[in-house]
């Protein structure tokens, strides 16, 4: 009754603006800001997106600024430390603690895994006490900020599945990302910037690579896909007016275009073609909304300190990490940053380190840049990769000089604000960094804490797609009670 309630309104209204307001863009655009669900076809699924689009609960988070390190950063010499694996250094690791897991293609063969402790020395930080290596002193200074979970899992053992995975829950392709879910589920906060923008960088390390698919809007209507923004003169691409062409005839062409669209779609009923639409016109605002947001020149001296210098390098790491406030602050709904090169299976000290320079001050700098302009409590900060490193060296034995293989089982990442209990450490391994012994987090769980933070039941924000209801989490996940605030 309910929905048939709001279906039957839904469709009145379209009726009565549709009878009464031309076929010009000005009045399509004015009417889609006055009723947004007005433009989308008849379809069972309209209500649901309806009641989709509303918070289940009051939010302690409104938006995520994810600092994803693609190539899976080593656990043991960032936030797990195992002084066990120094003092056992080249000795063979037990199969009592390997129990048989599989292995990838890179030391299957291996005749020994010889144990290998970290490089880099540990110390510990903050009121918790939270042990931190020498490769990460910026992060150290804000840990009583951190809720640092040491005991994530996950299923994928390669690196294209485990990050697909992280992004979209599932390791197949064609599934929404976490940043189409929260665009479908809540929305835009800012009629002139997309609900999701995607950020990429380059270390100096190993790349693994990032594809479209994990920006995806998947089966969700496109409108929800991440739009990427780059370094380059235009920060997205196609945006910019061509060359001889006005504002004036930009808008013409666009109402035009419209008029095409309607006619086309009252032939074909298919509601992708007010999806364009509405692209079109999102599009249209962004070229005012874009250049200012991102030009980070006129942001003082004192934040370009807090971030360090390269903050001022395009396509930076540390640019985008300024560029992701900015965007969060002007009500981006989801932010992911990918920063390629910690595919460490040779050469870990030196490349880990190079990586950790790019990175860590400018990590920081976000954390610290949102709580002093009092928006870290409501902005929910990630720090992490697809999956960990083994404890046992990848080749041949080098205390100084050693890589470290995939490692499924058992990783680190760090979370800040946005509703998480700051200054605490959760979950532990064993005493050789392999196994979970407390508090483990599947990656279905983490999903749903992240959409708790928002205010979102991840059992209940689905979609239905080729006669299921799909979800982020799938038909798993747990809320994890013991990380929120």
């Amino acid at each position: 009754m309910e929905k048939e309630r709001i279906e039957g309104g839904l469709n009145e209204n379209r009726r009565k603006f549709l009878s009464k307001a031309s076929l010009g863009l000005g009045s399509l655009a004015l009417g889609s800001l006055l009723i947004p669900d007005l433009f989308r076809g008849k379809s069972s699924l309209d209500t649901d997106r309806l009641l989709a689009n509303v918070p289940h609960f009051a939010p302690k988070a409104k938006r995520v600024i994810y600092l994803f390190q693609n190539g899976a950063p080593s656990q043991l010499e960032s936030f797990d430390y195992k002084p066990t694996l120094n003092e056992r250094m080249g000795e063979e690791l037990p199969d009592s603690i390997r129990q048989g897991q599989r292995l990838t293609g890179m030391t299957s063969g291996q005749a020994s895994f010889p144990l290998v402790g970290s490089y880099h020395k540990f110390k510990q930080y903050g009121q918790a006490g939270a042990w931190i290596s020498d490769l990460f002193p910026y992060t150290s200074k804000i840990v009583d900020d951190l809720c640092i979970i040491r005991s994530m899992h996950t299923e994928a053992i390669n690196h294209d599945p485990a990050l697909t995975f992280f992004q979209t829950g599932a390791q197949v392709g064609n599934r929404p990302s976490m940043g189409a879910w929260l665009s479908y589920g809540l929305g835009s906060e800012n009629n002139n910037l997309p609900s999701f923008c995607v950020l990429l960088s380059r270390g100096k390390g190993n790349g693994q690579g990032v594809y479209s698919k994990l920006w995806t809007n998947g089966f969700l209507d496109s409108v929800h896909q991440g739009v990427q923004f780059s370094s380059g003169e235009q920060p997205v691409l196609y945006l910019a007016d061509p060359e001889g062409m006005s504002k004036e005839d930009r808008r013409r062409m666009l109402d035009k275009l419209a008029q095409l669209n309607q006619i086309n779609y009252e032939s074909f009923g298919d509601p992708e073609i007010n999806t364009k639409i509405q692209q079109y016109e999102m599009a249209f605002r962004m070229q005012t909304a874009v250049p200012e947001v991102t030009d980070l020149t006129k942001e003082p001296d004192n934040i370009i300190k807090l971030y360090g210098p390269e903050c001022l390098v395009p396509g930076t790491y540390a640019a985008n990490c300024l560029l992701a406030r900015k965007l969060s602050e002007n009500g981006v709904r989801f932010v992911q940053i990918y920063h390629q090169g910690w595919d460490q299976h040779g050469n870990l000290p030196n490349e880990m380190a190079g990586q950790a320079l790019d990175t860590d001050q400018a990590s920081a700098a976000l954390v610290t840049d949102l709580k002093q302009r009092g928006l870290l409590d409501e902005t929910l900060v990630i720090w992490g990769g697809e999956f960990g490193r083994t404890n046992y060296c990848q080749g041949r034995f080098s205390a100084e000089n050693y890589g470290r293989d995939h490692h499924p089982r058992a990783f680190s990442l760090w979370m800040a604000g946005g509703g998480v209990k700051p200054g605490i450490v959760y979950g532990e391994t064993d005493e050789f960094g392999y196994n979970i012994v407390k508090d483990p987090v599947h990656v279905h769980d983490f999903h749903a804490t992240m959409l708790h933070l928002l205010g979102v039941d991840h059992e209940r924000l689905t979609f239905k797609h080729q006669g299921r209801r799909y979800r982020l989490t799938d038909v798993h996940g747990h809320l994890v009670k013991d990380l929120i605030a």
